[in-house]
């Protein structure tokens, strides 16, 4: 695997920075440019910009961030996000990626990463179809991928759902993101271990990118290594699935991206030339 870590952990540079602190790839959000995290209109030269700054850096793009809230209440939110998504599709492989990161969304009107107790009833399940079908029309006219994450906060809350929508969109663009850390939480090690080996072997074959993140015996996230989530039998599962991509720690502070790559570089799914 290739440690990776979001951009937007450093205040500035962030290739330079990433690779300073251990890091081969960085997940990308516009606001590291200065621009709205789902702009309005991306300049060419800036795009060449960006893909010309990480190769000098020596950085992969693994994905580039394009959250919006796909299930909004409000059907002009739904729309603004679908035209900005638009705009990112269309930049991407000029920057050097081919995966857009997504959020199936939440009722919840405020914050795309807070649970509604209405998320899981049929008529958001619908309202996601179709702004994911749209969503897949984009990328089929731009060539790049769209990678969603199960999140317990979202409408995709386990990786069952996110099989789900894979199979009933019935489209190879439908990517997944997959973070141990969302998969439970508060579960014995046992429970835990059962399943996240269950949510890797759901959707082996759709995983593009991973995150590294942790969960805290209370259930709250923290940085990667510093609460309960198996890391031996987190990556060894993924590597045992056959993925080898970019593994992206996020939800740490600045200070910490050296400590993290400290700790998952012991870990052999990382270690240079695991096959």
């Amino acid at each position: 695997m290739i440690p990776g870590i979001f951009a937007r952990t450093f205040a500035e540079r962030p290739f330079e920075a990433a690779r300073r602190a251990g890091y081969a790839a960085v997940q990308y959000n516009m606001a590291c440019a200065g621009l709205d995290p789902m702009p309005e209109v991306i300049p060419a030269e800036l795009a060449a910009s960006i893909r010309a700054d990480a190769k000098a850096s020596g950085i992969q793009i693994a994905a580039l961030s394009a959250t919006y809230n796909m299930i909004h209440p409000d059907a002009g939110v739904r729309e603004k996000g679908l035209r900005r998504l638009r705009v990112l599709a269309e930049a991407a492989r000029a920057m050097g990626t081919r995966l857009l990161t997504l959020c199936t969304g939440t009722l919840d009107a405020e914050d795309q990463w807070r649970r509604h107790p209405g998320n899981d009833g049929p008529e958001p399940w619908r309202s996601l179809l179709e702004s994911m079908e749209a969503a897949v029309k984009i990328a089929d006219e731009f060539d790049v991928d769209l990678g969603i994450e199960p999140e317990h906060a979202n409408v995709v809350s386990s990786a069952r759902r996110a099989r789900r929508l894979i199979d009933e969109l019935g489209s190879p663009r439908v990517r997944i993101v997959l973070d141990g850390a969302n998969l439970f939480e508060v579960e014995t090690l046992e429970r835990q271990r059962a399943i996240v080996a269950e949510g890797i072997e759901l959707l082996a074959d759709r995983i593009s990118l991973a995150h590294a993140k942790d969960r805290l015996a209370d259930g709250r996230f923290t940085r990667a290594g510093a609460g309960v989530l198996d890391y031996g039998h987190y990556l060894a599962r993924l590597h045992a699935a056959g993925f080898r991509g970019p593994l992206v720690t996020h939800g740490l502070a600045e200070e910490d991206a050296v400590p993290v790559e400290r700790f998952l570089s012991q870990f052999p799914a990382l270690a240079p030339g695991a096959a």
